[in-house]
Formats: structure tokens, C-alpha cells, sequence
């Protein structure tokens, strides 16, 4: 069987308070055996590492993400810092995330949210830990940013979706491509086109749950059960089996990480 890391998921949300304990059973039953928490507030953090206290196969990342913007307030980014100082010898804390900037959303504050991307740009440089980032419709002030902060141990770009030039500028910079649900939608030429030619050292492999649902289960909550199909809808544009796919994504993920993969599996 094929092992899976799901490094983009919300499972601390409410919508899996009814059956989380099923879902990460099976999850695990189909190979997902390691899956990463995004904290996207204050609000949410206690909540998530209590969960990864409890469960090996969870990991956490703590952040503040630009969607929330209005509740964040100034005095979290030294509570961050704070929080990542107190896990720093703990290494189910593993990235600072989410985070990002987000021009889709209607009437974006961007110089509020450049001024909160770029004070986790440098939390993340002083703890010496990946970022996991979200991007939308910025991707040009994104790369301008990471090429000022130069991340040692760069990240992941969350829910990739741009051109293969832009991609390639994340590259350099020594960032994977998280891939997921989206790609698996017909009407999704441009990302198909794009994943048939990024190179495999690049990729890893997300749900998003409960959010992105892939086109195999549209518009429910999706699910990290569903990696395992979406690897295997993403390996076919890529004309690679989906033991090719997960093996590459497998290690690239603990190769950003720092895992074993063998620990893993």
C-alpha cells in the first residue's frame, strides 16, 4: 500500500466534531499516515495542539492567516512567536502557517496583510522553521517577498494554482507545490497543463479538508480519505503510476521536514 502525508488540513475545524476519530481510522486504513494542522489564528492554536497531543499522526503549524485578518489583533505575532518558542524542542511543531496574502477576497486590506506576511516571513526565519503559505491572486508580491527573507528552509505553497512560470519562481527559491482537489476538476485545463510539467521533486500532496473538495465528491466535505484517489487523478496527468507519484511526494515532504520516511510508513 501506498503511504501518504496530508500536509494541509483543517481537521480541528467543527465540521468533523461528529466523527474525527472515523475519519483519521480510515484515513490511516488508506495509507495517510501523517497529516499537518493549520492554525490560522490565535483563537484556534490551544485547540489544535491539544489534538496533536493526543494523536501521533498529527502535526501542527501555527500561523495567522490573511482571511482573518480583521481578528487578528497586534500583540498575536508575539503571542506567535511565544508559541513557537515554547514547542521549539517538539517536533509535531513543525511549520509557521497558515499564512499568505489573499487578493481574492472582496476589498483586501494588502498593506495590512503585507504587514502581517512579512512579520511571519521573519518569525519563520528566526525559528528556523518551513512556511506553509496561501496564496491567491498574489503571487508577484509573494516571490517578491521570499526573495528579500530568503527562508533556509523554505516551505510549501498552499493550494498551487498559478502558471508555470510562476511556479518555477517558487522553485528556485526551494519551495514544494502543494497539490490537491482542484486539479482534479475537468474544467481545470491550465493546472493540468501545468502539473504535466512541473518537475516531481516539486510536489506534495493536500486536502485542504474540509474545504477544496475534489471532482470525485463534489461540493461535500472533503477529507484526507480522499488523498489517496486525488494522487492517483494527479499521477495520470502526469503520466506516472500512483505509486510513482506518492513515493516522490512521500519524500519530498519529509525531505522539507526533516522526517524519515521509513518512520512514517
Amino acid at each position: 500500500m501506498n503511504t501518504y502525508i496530508d500536509t494541509h488540513t483543517h481537521l480541528d475545524f467543527d465540521d468533523f466534531d461528529g466523527d474525527r476519530d472515523a475519519v483519521l481510522a480510515d484515513s490511516q486504513r488508506l495509507g495517510v499516515q501523517r497529516l499537518l494542522l493549520m492554525g490560522v489564528t490565535r483563537g484556534n492554536w490551544d485547540r489544535l495542539w491539544m489534538m496533536v497531543e493526543r494523536d501521533s499522526r498529527l502535526y501542527a503549524a501555527f500561523g495567522l492567516h490573511p482571511v482573518f485578518l480583521n481578528e487578528h489583533q497586534p500583540a498575536d505575532l508575539t503571542h506567535l512567536r511565544d508559541r513557537l518558542a515554547r514547542h521549539a524542542d517538539d517536533p509535531r511543531c513543525c511549520a509557521v502557517g497558515e499564512f499568505g496574502l489573499d487578493y481574492y477576497i472582496d476589498n483586501p486590506d494588502r498593506e495590512r496583510q503585507q504587514q502581517l506576511f512579512e512579520a511571519q516571513l521573519q518569525i519563520a526565519a528566526d525559528v528556523d522553521l518551513p512556511v506553509l503559505l496561501h496564496v491567491r491572486r498574489a503571487h508577484a508580491p509573494v516571490t517578491a517577498a521570499l526573495k528579500r527573507y530568503r527562508l533556509r528552509r523554505a516551505g510549501i505553497i498552499h493550494a498551487f494554482s498559478g502558471s508555470y512560470e510562476e511556479a518555477r519562481e517558487y522553485i528556485r527559491l526551494g519551495f514544494k507545490l502543494g497539490m490537491g482537489g482542484a486539479a482534479t476538476w475537468p474544467q481545470a485545463k491550465r493546472m493540468h497543463r501545468v502539473i504535466a510539467q512541473l518537475p516531481a521533486e516539486s510536489l506534495v500532496l493536500e486536502t485542504d479538508c474540509p474545504d477544496m473538495a475534489p471532482a470525485f465528491c463534489p461540493y461535500q466535505r472533503n477529507s484526507p480519505q480522499n488523498l489517496p484517489r486525488i494522487c492517483a487523478e494527479l499521477a495520470a496527468l502526469r503520466g506516472e503510476t500512483p505509486e510513482q507519484l506518492a513515493r516522490q511526494c512521500l519524500h519530498n515532504t519529509c525531505e522539507l521536514f526533516g522526517w524519515s520516511a521509513t518512520a512514517v510508513a
